[in-house]
């Protein structure tokens, strides 16, 4: 590739790509005339945003907390020359005073297991030239209250990056870090609650915004497409972290 490269004679595989930063990922790599291989857990919804991204766009079911699954994955994707993880678990904030009792396993297997996993698991088939993108989240850098579990979880994915990037070599490993974005992500809030909760995040961002799943996707089609960038986790946050 060149330092700045066309995707169109790539193939990108994008897990947990039927919704969310996930879809808008795939949808823009489809744009530029790219093969994209999505996986998520709903039939449904991999079959509808395959319709969606026309072209040669296709699904596989997945459940990226299962290593065979991802085993599974893999193989029927074939070949790829590049891997996005977006996979996440809904959820997750809460104050120090609950974390004895919350589901922390349970978040680094939803999330820094899972990219882990997908990364080790996807070598095998990964072009030589190939690049990793993970995308983890503002958390692991901010210090916002009530979202130590979530830095934990999301710290712990950001650290894994130079080391994979500098082991994994000429292949290259990046991670893309989102502020607030307004995806299903939120949805297991009330909506009173929800909306309040936007509204106060945009309100303290520099940009006065909260961002959207496009929002990310540019950056994650800029790490991937740069070859010369590798080892980086790339803030797409408004500015979020700086308040």
């Amino acid at each position: 590739m060149s330092a700045s490269s066309s995707t169109s004679d790539r193939h990108i595989a994008v897990l947990g790509g039927s919704a969310g930063i996930g879809l808008a990922t795939a949808q823009l790599f489809a744009d530029r005339g790219a093969t994209v291989t999505i996986g998520g857990r709903n039939r449904d919804r991999l079959e509808a945003t395959v319709k969606e991204l026309g072209g040669s766009a296709r699904g596989i079911e997945v459940d990226a907390e299962d290593a065979d699954a991802l085993r599974t994955f893999f193989d029927e994707a074939g070949p790829i020359s590049d891997l996005v993880v977006t996979v996440t678990r809904r959820g997750g904030a809460g104050p120090a005073t609950e974390l004895a009792d919350a589901d922390l396993a349970g978040a680094f297997l939803g999330k820094s297991v899972a990219h882990l996993r997908a990364v080790a698991l996807a070598l095998p088939t990964l072009a030589a030239d190939g690049s990793i993108t993970l995308v983890t989240a503002a958390s692991a850098q901010a210090a916002l209250p009530g979202t130590a579990g979530l830095a934990a979880v999301n710290g712990a994915l950001e650290a894994a990056v130079a080391p994979l990037a500098a082991e994994l070599a000429p292949r290259r490993v990046n991670a893309v870090s989102p502020g607030v974005v307004e995806t299903g992500w939120w949805d297991d809030l009330p909506a009173d609650t929800r909306h309040a909760t936007l509204a106060q995040f945009a309100s303290r961002t520099p940009v006065r915004r909260n961002g959207r799943p496009e929002d990310v996707a540019a950056a994650i089609a800029a790490v991937l497409e740069n070859s010369f960038i590798t080892g980086v986790v790339l803030p797409c946050d408004g500015g979020l972290r700086l308040t």
